[in-house]
């Protein structure tokens, strides 16, 4: 049986009342400790070692604490665990201060019904007990189920996969291990998109913003058809072009997170590529296609304009082309 220090220093000076009565106390030397401010108050049934302000950490354990099942709060299992921007602010660690604020995000089985006490937000879902690092402090969703998690609940493509290239960036997880877990939520809002992202991904291609660039900026908009996945002979070799408009060339670059030296060094020598044969080339990001897709197709259309093309048009109310016009 743990005793109430070994509790307190395994759980970042936290502990609920259930636990430490497990470890041998007795209600009033809970009260006591109160008393003597060895233990202050957290939520109800719930305290920290000590009453100056909780840091993040301490908070994520209190919701847990706050939040678990009687049963298991003497054993690994509690019946509680970190969810969404919550578990991936704790894989995070103390390095990555930018998630401390705001509530913190519980979830428990969905069987279990539980009031969330204040600065707390508690879901209910199904197969909790696999989808749970229940050694981990505090308890939270595995990586990948979080990160899908805040993905699927976003507004807009665009952050949905902000959510997958933060948890891809930050190397808790993989494109492929997010594909296993995404297999199993059939009836998940933006499903398919994600898949699609999370498959050009893990195949190192970017199919799924060209086809974004297509049906958001180009056509849309009425630019120019380019012709696409042109094959051009260079002096470092053979390589295919997004997309080219005569001498204007655009290339989608579909990868989410920050590149190597070696993988950013290949695309400038493809840019200089094209320039040695008179070509300019012009990048386009996920937030520029997905996310700003009429600001985008304004300034493409601008360039275009220059070259002899027509002229883009506006695609409905609020569009930049039309705020240009």
């Amino acid at each position: 049986m743990f005793d109430l220090d070994s509790l307190l220093a395994s759980q970042d000076g936290v502990v609920s009342r259930a636990q430490a009565l497990g470890a041998g106390l007795l209600p009033h030397d809970l009260r006591r400790m109160v008393r003597r401010r060895e233990l202050a108050p957290l939520h109800p049934g719930v305290y920290v070692a000590h009453t100056g302000d909780p840091v993040w950490v301490q908070r994520a354990w209190g919701a847990v604490l706050a939040c678990a099942s009687p049963r298991g709060v003497a054993g690994v299992e509690l019946g509680a665990a970190l969810a969404g921007v919550s578990a991936m602010r704790a894989a995070d660690g103390p390095g990555r201060p930018d998630g401390d604020a705001g509530p913190i995000h519980v979830v428990v089985p969905r069987s279990r019904r539980v009031v969330a006490p204040e600065g707390v937000r508690v879901t209910r879902t199904f197969l909790l007990r696999d989808r749970v690092g229940w050694n981990l402090g505090p308890p939270r969703l595995r990586y990948e189920e979080a990160a899908l998690d805040v993905a699927l609940g976003t507004v807009g493509d665009l952050a949905a996969v902000g959510a997958v290239a933060r948890a891809v960036q930050g190397r808790h997880t993989t494109a492929v291990r997010l594909q296993h877990a995404l297999a199993h939520r059939a009836r998940a809002p933006r499903r398919d998109f994600l898949d699609a992202v999370l498959r050009d991904v893990a195949d190192g291609s970017c199919s799924v913003l060209e086809h974004a660039f297509v049906t958001r900026v180009e056509r849309p908009h009425g630019l120019p058809r380019a012709e696409r996945q042109q094959r051009a002979g260079t002096v470092t070799g053979v390589v295919y072009r997004d997309a080219s408009y005569g001498l204007r060339l655009l290339e989608l670059d579909g990868r989410l997170w920050h590149d190597t030296a070696e993988q950013r060094d290949r695309d400038f020598e493809r840019d200089l590529d094209a320039a040695v044969e008179g070509r300019d080339t012009v990048r386009l990001t996920w937030g520029q296609v997905v996310g700003r897709p009429c600001s985008t197709a304004a300034k493409v259309s601008a360039l275009l304009e220059r070259d002899g093309w027509p002229p883009a048009r506006s695609c409905g109310g609020g569009c930049a082309l039309e705020r240009a016009a």
